[in-house]
């Protein structure tokens, strides 16, 4: 699963792309590394268009009694068939596009420690998105000292099975990339019997390692 990923190309840039109306993200910053439960940039829909915005990664588990969590956020979907997800994975105004330039994933292959290994198209780090949906939620969220308190606004993003090209340092999985304007406009307005079908992995030859053994990709 992906649990550190970059943006580091400006908020112009992915406003274009996307075409994207409104930008509420102020003097958005370069955000090279990207762990769970930090702000980044999504873009949603809105009446008014669409909207680049900053949210928060990670979705709140469910509350089941009894049991404590595995993980405190949510940051990954991949049962999609989820009676969990499927309320947001319905509705186009839930889903989002989450900008990226790089994603992490751990090399186990490698000894006695994991190797952190980013994946981008190419080595000038072009824009990519991946595939999220996103969520109003009350409480505390934030650092522990630093805790926020009140409405957040969360997202997190799908993943599939390993690429051909991720899967040699990670094989369990690979965040759903929408590489193309039409795999951005099926999952931002079509239905859900349709939009699903994007939960697939990438063609060989889309990503290539950038950088190791660096928890950021500057």
């Amino acid at each position: 699963m992906c649990n550190l990923y970059s943006t580091t190309k400006g908020q112009a840039a992915i406003r274009e792309i996307t075409r994207a109306m409104h930008d509420r993200t102020g003097n958005m910053p370069n955000l090279p590394a990207i762990f769970p439960d930090k702000m980044a940039p999504i873009v949603r829909n809105t009446p008014e268009g669409r909207e680049l915005i900053m949210a928060r990664w990670g979705f709140p588990p469910p509350s089941i009694p009894g049991s404590k969590p595995k993980n405190p956020y949510l940051t990954n979907i991949r049962n999609t068939d989820s009676r969990f997800w499927l309320p947001y994975l319905r509705k186009v105004e839930h889903r989002c596009l989450v900008p990226a330039t790089s994603f992490a994933e751990p090399d186990n292959n490698q000894g006695s420690r994991s190797i952190w290994t980013w994946f981008a198209r190419d080595e000038s780090r072009p824009l990519m998105f991946f595939a999220g949906i996103w969520r109003d939620w009350d409480g505390e969220r934030g650092p522990k000292a630093n805790r926020v308190s009140g409405r957040h606004l969360l997202f997190s993003f799908l993943t599939t099975d390993a690429s051909h090209d991720v899967a040699p340092v990670h094989s369990d999985a690979t965040p759903v990339l929408l590489l193309d304007e039409d795999a951005r406009e099926r999952w931002m307005t079509s239905p859900w019997e349709e939009a699903r079908d994007l939960q697939a992995p990438p063609p060989p030859g889309s990503l290539r390692i950038v950088a190791t053994d660096t928890k950021e990709d500057a």
